[in-house]
């Protein structure tokens, strides 16, 4: 009977005890009002039904082990049995599918068709793209060959030929069932203490023994349950005896398949998977033999990326032994850093220090990407030709460094040879699948790895995963590298060619599922500064279809976090950058080698730290033409200043500088191009070729009320959310650029504060307003305004404003390009970007009414320069003015190697601040030479 109805029946039964019960006056009421009244209990009952037929406690978990709310992905059948869709279901179970069923309903909205258009295509697709994820991605990629490796991987998934379909583990004591899982019988189930409590999912149209013991094998379990026909448990122990039933008691057919049964209610059947509970290596803290350990020999691949040749020097000469190989795999994009480590290499006489070079040795990586995986193994294979013998791989970045000596790494591992370190996730498996994206196909092209669906893990393995930096024996690096593999890991390198993040769960799997599964040591030796809050901020969208974490950079203030390894098997932390924090890098060697740092200490370049940025020979990555435009100013304006010829300056590098941990400014390393007996030189100085120390001009202030209580202010681009910084250090920005605004309040003010943010372009008009609302926890931030796609030329202006009154403002140059696409501008296209769009902002008239006063007041003693159209030769003088602006040069030092005439200028090698000054800490002259 409807609901509705049995509702209205107890409404009408009910009414005549009202009226008996109610007297005069009040009766009277009910009467004229009683349509009303009939119809609000209506509503009321109808609510509290529906309130308890769908209702469920959120925080309740049904991922038993890992204590997290949520629920196992659902599986796209949910019919069920037709016998099964009248069963009157028990409370326990009634909410859980009714949420159930919400999630399919969600699942199959979001999976709905969308078609591709194939006019795009210059290629006839092997097969209809029905999948939504894949169409978004062809749609969105750029060229044709990309598009149809996405189209080609589509339908070979949408047709089963990807994956395996089912892979056999070769761990000697956990292989697996074939066939069918062992039965063990029927037992009685419990509510609040179950049978198997490791892990729940509910596979509502298929569920049969063989797919949940597949499903529990694949998360590790030796023991799965079927429950109720359509539940699945997971767990690690054997069930009592005395909770066993007669098998009869088990009779509920199972929703995948009829013919079998599938438990009961509150009786499951139980089998086992075929594997036993994994227990990793305890690794040893001593030796076992009476004599010494012979020591062993390491090989570290160092897979680098960037620009921090410094720091990638200072890693290798304080790991360097002669018994070591290094192999150095440098990005295949990144030119600067390549030579710099030819240089290293060809430096080393002892011939132990190889850098990647070749066709298809040296790859292009993204973060994520498949490519990582291929880097890993191909210079895996590279390193076990060497003639060089080697026991361990350990892999390392530029942002590794170590937390113990080379003698103890060396030690320990002598004792523990034969043995593979590896960290794992440390989660519930099925958790970690969908987090990592596992359960997701991924296709990498044009730098990016595309999600193009969902895909079915292989049955029959354990899947595990968690960080990708190891030490690994040799026997299990010529497994895995083996060119000609055996089944299960040329069946592995079929699954992970199309996965995201491979490296973190390749190696993992197949030391749980290869003969090598009882030299698996649950521990990677490193130390990882994880900050969640700060380091998931989804910062990879632009090179993939994913949201991903990165670890945080160590600072000084965490040196005692670090100290504090000393008696942990714990050999290197990451991540370190110098940019953000160098003293903690000096600090651990200093508490590492105190020798070598009270040797550094007694020459120069202890506390500085230098970071190229830009140097001419480069061809990958090609330079920001802001950066170049901005570089090239800044030289002629310092051969100006030398009153040499400045028409004729020829960018050589572009280098950060940093003392004591501070960024102070920009080194900027030029030539004239004219032969020097040309060039009219004063006396003041002679040299041909010079670097200039350029520091950013004083460009904020704040009130008096509000002086001493902004620790920083200032706007660029690049923003880093998680080191919550700048990358772009020169602070160029051109008419494209996307300015930020990064602030840090001091913490006793009062609090809290609203204030608006005010953005002012260079002809004085509101180009948008921002809202902080500063509380403790807001002190550090950035906001981003909404401006046009190309912005105004010329010097902008930032007020910050708090109860109608000003904090605080800043200036920043937006500068015009002299370079495009790393060439120097055409005219015309100088022409189009100076005129530029028509400006118009969002802002409204009222805003600019309400705003006008502030405005005008605030920058009533600065008269505006209004940008005019300068193109030719007029360019770079204009371009020149608004820098000087801004920028000033603290000093300038001869860089010739041989000075021609005599020259009152400073040798760069004798300054502290030059890029050509002695640097100790990345000195590797003699680093082959000191054994």
């Amino acid at each position: 009977m409807p609901q509705s109805t049995v509702i209205a029946n107890e409404l009408r039964r009910i009414m005549p005890s009202i009226r008996n019960h109610l007297g005069g006056r009040a009766l009277s009421c009910l009467r004229k009002y009683r349509l009303i009244f009939v119809f609000s209990i209506f509503v009321l009952c109808a609510q509290v039904y529906l309130h308890i037929l769908f209702s469920d406690d959120e925080n309740k978990s049904i991922r038993l082990s890992s204590g997290e709310g949520g629920f196992s992905q659902p599986e796209e059948d949910e019919n069920l049995p037709r016998g099964l869709r009248q069963l009157k279901l028990p409370p326990d179970k009634q909410a859980n599918l009714n949420k159930q069923a919400q999630l399919q309903f969600q699942l199959r909205n979001r999976t709905s068709k969308i078609k591709l258009d194939r006019k795009s295509l210059n290629f006839t697709p092997t097969c209809d793209v029905m999948v939504r994820e894949a169409v978004s991605a062809i749609t969105r990629a750029q060229n044709q060959g990309c598009k149809q490796r996405i189209v080609n991987v589509t339908c070979l998934s949408q047709q089963g030929l990807l994956y395996p379909e089912r892979v056999q583990s070769l761990c000697p004591h956990s292989p697996g069932f074939t066939g069918k899982p062992i039965n063990l019988g029927c037992f009685k189930d419990d509510k609040t203490l179950r049978a198997l409590s490791g892990y729940y999912h509910v596979f509502k149209g298929n569920n049969t023994p063989e797919r949940c013991a597949y499903m529990c094998l694949q998360s590790g379990f030796p023991y799965a349950g079927t429950e109720y026909s359509m539940e699945c448990f997971c767990g690690m122990e054997e069930p009592l005896q005395t909770k066993r039933l007669p098998d009869s008691s088990c009779n509920m057919k199972c929703s995948g398949n009829p013919k079998k049964t599938c438990g009961g209610y509150l009786t499951i059947n139980i089998y086992w998977t075929g594997i036993q509970k994994f227990k990793a290596q305890e690794a040893r803290n001593s030796s076992l033999k009476s004599e010494p350990e012979q020591p062993v020999q390491i090989a570290y691949l160092l897979t680098v990326n960037g620009r921090a040749s410094r720091q990638v020097k200072r890693l290798i000469s304080i790991l360097y032994h002669p018994s070591h190989l290094f192999y150095i795999h440098v990005d295949a994009r990144q030119d600067y850093l390549y030579r710099e480590m030819l240089e290293l290499e060809k430096s080393c006489k002892l011939n132990n220090i190889k850098v990647a070079r070749g066709e298809g040795l040296r790859l292009a990586s993204i973060w994520g990407g498949a490519s990582l995986l291929t880097t890993f193994l191909k210079s895996a294979q590279q390193m076990l030709a060497y003639h060089q013998h080697w026991d361990f791989l350990v892999n390392l970045s530029e942002s590794d460094f170590p937390l113990k000596s080379n003698n103890q790494l060396t030690e320990f591992l002598s004792w523990n040879k034969g043995m593979n370190f590896a960290k794992s996730h440390g989660r519930e498996v099925q958790r970690f699948i969908s987090k990592q994206g596992l359960d997701k196909t991924f296709v990498e092209c044009e730098a990016r790895m595309w999600r193009i669906g969902d895909r079915k893990l292989p049955d029959g393995i354990q899947i595990d995963g968690g960080s990708d930096w190891f030490a690994l024996s040799r026997d299990f690096v010529e497994y895995v590298a083996d060119p000609n593999p055996d089944q299960l890991v040329a069946n592995l390198l079929k699954l992970f060619k199309y996965t995201l993040l491979p490296a973190e769960s390749f190696f993992h799997t197949v030391l749980r599922n290869s003969r090598f599964c009882n030299t698996y040591i649950d521990n990677n030796l490193h130390m990882t500064n994880w900050k969640r809050k700060l380091g998931c901020k989804c910062q990879y969208k632009a090179v993939v279809d994913w949201c991903g974490c990165s670890p945080n950079d160590f600072k000084l203030e965490d040196f005692n976090r670090l100290r504090n390894t000393v008696d942990r098997n714990i050999f290197f932390a990451r991540k370190f950058e110098p940019v953000i924090d160098h003293r903690i890098i000096d600090r651990v060697e200093e508490w590492l080698y105190p020798e070598r740092m009270n040797k550094s200490a007694k020459s120069k370049g202890l506390d500085m730290y230098w970071q190229s940025l830009y140097h001419q020979a480069d061809l990958s990555p090609l330079p920001d033409d802001g950066l170049l435009t901005l570089s090239y100013s800044l030289a002629r304006l310092v051969y100006r200043k030398l009153n040499m010829d400045h028409k004729n300056v020829r960018l050589l590098e572009n280098t950060a500088y940093f003392h004591e941990n501070r960024f102070v400014g920009i080194l900027i390393l030029a030539e004239s191009k004219k032969e020097f007996s040309d060039i009219s030189v004063p006396s003041n100085g002679r040299a041909r070729r010079v670097e200039a120390l350029i520091s950013l001009r004083h460009n904020f202030s704040t009130s008096k009320l509000w002086s001493g209580k902004i620790r920083s202010l200032s706007v660029s681009t690049d923003y880093d959310q998680k080191e919550q910084t700048f990358r772009n250090l020169i602070g160029s920005m051109g008419p494209y650029s996307a300015p930020v605004l990064a602030y840090e309040f001091d913490a006793g003010i009062t609090m809290p504060q609203n204030i608006s943010v005010l953005w002012i372009d260079p002809f004085g008009r509101l180009a948008d307003v921002n809202y902080l609302l500063l509380e403790e926890m807001t002190l550090v931030g950035h906001v981003k305004p909404q401006l046009n796609e190309q912005l105004a030329i010329g010097t902008w202006r930032l007020l910050l404003i708090t109860d109608a009154q000003l904090m605080a403002k800043l200036r920043f140059l937006v500068i015009p390009l002299s370079y495009w696409k790393a060439k120097k501008i055409e005219l015309d296209k100088a022409k189009e970007i100076i005129d530029g769009p028509s400006i118009v902002y969002h802002i409204t008239e009222e805003m600019n009414k309400s705003w006008s006063k502030i405005v005008k007041a605030a920058i009533a003693n600065e008269p505006i320069k209004y940008s005019q159209n300068k193109i030719g030769e007029n360019l770079d003088d204009w371009l020149d003015r608004l820098v000087y602006e801004h920028y000033g040069i603290s000093g300038i030092c001869d860089a010739d190697d041989e000075t021609r005439f005599e020259s009152t200028l400073q040798k760069c090698l004798d300054t502290i601040w030059s890029s050509l000054s002695p640097d100790s800490k990345a000195d590797t002259r003699n680093l082959c030479q000191n054994y």
